[in-house]
């Protein structure tokens, strides 16, 4: 059974950080490309960052410079680390996992809120 389980979301003030994991089980993680998307409220879902099971890695142009995506194949995890956060960075953060075969797993979603 594939597991994808998100954490550290939370509320922080613009400008402040939060890092979140993304803790993956049933699946041979270091195969999968790993991704973190966004939905806010009346949008759609959103990818925001996305690094490839060799390492290389793609963020969407509002996050540029502001997040990093990174994983760890021995802890079967993979994190976004958020600086410089903003309100409009407000959403449900979504982990996926994406394997050769291109089926796609989603996590439950973490919350951040970004407000004074």
């Amino acid at each position: 059974q594939v597991q994808l389980v998100e954490s550290g979301g939370g509320l922080v003030q613009p400008g402040g950080s939060l890092r979140l994991s993304c803790a993956a089980s049933g699946i041979i993680f270091s195969v999968y490309d790993m991704g973190w998307y966004r939905q806010a409220p009346g949008k759609e879902r959103e990818l925001v960052a996305r690094i490839a099971s060799g390492g290389k890695t793609n963020y969407v142009d509002s996050v540029q410079d502001r997040f990093a995506i990174s994983r760890d194949n021995a802890k079967n995890t993979v994190y976004l680390q958020m600086n410089s956060l903003k309100p409009e960075d407000t959403a449900v953060y979504y982990c996926d996992a994406t394997g050769p075969d291109a089926h796609q797993y989603w996590g439950q979603g973490t919350q951040v809120t970004v407000s004074s």
